[in-house]
């Protein structure tokens, strides 16, 4: 949400690292997961506004991982019980990328994540 709003001095210098030579992708999770934010108020920004702007200026494309696949990753771990943080670590688990987040927890338990 940071990189669509523009708000990239927010990022840590590792994120911005991993962003500037990385291709970008996104879980379709986290698409859903944008939509419940916004649904309950805790999101003002438009999600396919943002997700819209991901795609344009940051070349961001979604994963193509198959559900099924998140699924075996999903089930490789239990230390989470939020179901948009556990989907959207293991789809980036079952896609062998780095995750962006500075959600504590899975920058905690989760090797790939990179704040």
């Amino acid at each position: 949400m940071w990189l669509a709003e523009r708000r990239w001095k927010l990022l840590s210098l590792p994120a911005k690292r991993l962003i500037d030579r990385e291709q970008l992708q996104i879980s379709p999770m986290v698409c859903m997961e944008l939509e419940t934010l916004h649904e309950r108020g805790k999101l003002k920004s438009d999600p396919n506004r943002l997700l819209a702007v991901l795609e344009r200026d940051h070349s961001v494309t979604r994963s193509l991982t198959t559900f099924d696949q998140v699924i075996v990753a999903a089930r490789s771990f239990a230390w989470t019980r939020d179901p948009f943080d556990r989907l959207i670590v293991a789809n980036a688990m079952a896609d062998g990328v780095r995750l962006v987040t500075a959600d504590e927890l899975i920058l905690e338990r989760f090797p790939g994540a990179v704040w």
